[in-house]
């Protein structure tokens, strides 16, 4: 009998001695065929992986310096901000996590492009959303992109000044206000916000010197910050209230009034550092820096004669707001703590912001026995005087060639 299927022979090619024999011959051959599915399944397994794989490595290599970017110049507006020291990566990182630009990438390789891109400069700057990196490179770098920026100059004051046309130039606290307010800012400080955190937060929280606290405390409340912000340039957050704008501002300033000397820079001039400050300012309005030293030494000379009043114009036009240095007979007559011409010594605050080189002809005007000075020359520089008789002269020769 053929026994082709191996039914009547065992592995060894023997016929099956009983039934049960041929069953469990039958059950291995079943296994078997089942061991060699599964094996050819796995097989095909690993193939189908092999694929995936490379399939998935051919496309990592094709997406090699590839990522994410928008199209186009973006919408509305948002506002980022540079600080200090921040790379290119930096402000890539900070542009994307506001969702100005799709990924960093986008805007690090447009960045490579521009060598400016190098030099963005630490503040805030309007944005907009979903901008192409190309397009958030050209914005960051364009001037209408920052915003906040407030530039504060020697001789500048704290309220606005009346203008001979009738209107006025914002003061410092003005701009301070309308660096806060852009589109992209929930809310806007007006400048009466800005005025009434000047009069009235705690001088200490907004971190006014504590060497000035006391004087400036004397002070009428509109006039308590004057000359306490040097000059220099100050970043403002859009939309940032009052008090924190102020804190912010005189903060910075305080660090640079210590970088400028004081109050160490007071010690051996007779007078205290905010005195100090109050002879910088007169120093800064009423002359060029040119004649600094010698401005500083009239003041000095004046202060320390009992017999002298100090009879500045500056003085007199500070309460009035003007910026002019001259002044009329009837406003020289008004009684008050800034009229120098009916008061002995200094006025009771400095009457404007004082630059660097102001505070060191303070600190150390130059040697003379001038007590006199006037506007001589167009250029704005003036002539010295130890007598009436020679101050007359300068005048008149002043006079003569239009100097004022």
């Amino acid at each position: 009998m053929s026994d082709d299927l191996g039914l009547f022979t065992d592995d060894a090619g023997e016929p099956p001695r009983s039934r049960k024999e041929a069953r469990q011959r039958r059950e291995r051959l079943r296994r078997r065929k089942r061991r060699g599915s599964v094996t050819a399944m796995a097989g095909v397994c690993v193939l189908l992986l092999v694929g995936v794989g490379v399939v998935y490595g051919a496309m990592q290599i094709l997406r090699i310096g590839s990522y994410e970017d928008y199209e186009g110049q973006g919408s509305g507006e948002v506002v980022v901000e540079v600080s200090s020291g921040d790379t290119v990566s930096n402000v890539a990182q900070t542009l994307s996590k506001a969702d100005v630009v799709a990924s960093s990438s986008a805007f690090t390789n447009a960045a490579e492009e521009n060598r400016q891109s190098n030099h963005v400069q630490p503040g805030f700057y309007l944005m907009k959303s979903r901008m192409s990196g190309a397009a958030a490179v050209q914005r960051i770098l364009s001037p209408e992109a920052k915003t906040g920026r407030v530039e504060v100059r020697g001789g500048q004051r704290l309220e606005d000044q009346l203008s001979p046309d009738g209107g006025s130039t914002p003061g410092l606290l003005t701009k301070l206000a309308q660096a806060t307010c852009t589109d992209a800012a929930k809310q806007c400080t007006t400048p009466e916000q800005m005025h009434q955190a000047a009069a009235s937060a705690d001088l200490a929280a907004l971190g006014v010197p504590e060497w000035a606290i006391a004087d400036a405390q004397k002070a009428p409340p509109e006039r308590r910050l004057e000359g306490l912000i040097m000059p220099g340039v100050y970043d403002v957050k859009p939309g940032e209230p009052p008090e924190e704008v102020l804190r912010q501002v005189v903060t910075k300033s305080a660090a640079l009034l210590q970088a400028a000397g004081l109050p160490q820079a007071a010690d051996g001039t007779g007078h205290t550092p905010y005195e100090l400050l109050t002879i910088g300012s007169l120093v800064q309005s009423e002359g060029i820096q040119d004649d600094f030293g010698k401005v500083a030494r009239v003041i000095y000379n004046r202060t320390t004669d009992p017999q002298m009043k100090l009879q500045m114009d500056s003085t007199i036009n500070y309460p009035l707001d003007k910026p002019t240095l001259l002044t009329k007979s009837e406003d020289r007559q008004k009684p008050g703590p800034y009229n120098s011409y009916q008061n002995f010594g200094l006025p009771p605050t400095p009457i404007s912001t004082v630059s660097k080189a102001a505070l060191q002809a303070a600190e150390k005007p130059d040697e003379g026995t001038w007590v006199y000075f006037v506007k001589c020359f167009p250029d704005g520089h003036s002539c010295f005087a130890t007598t009436q008789a020679e101050h007359d002269r300068y005048i008149q020769e002043a006079q003569q060639r239009g100097a004022f």
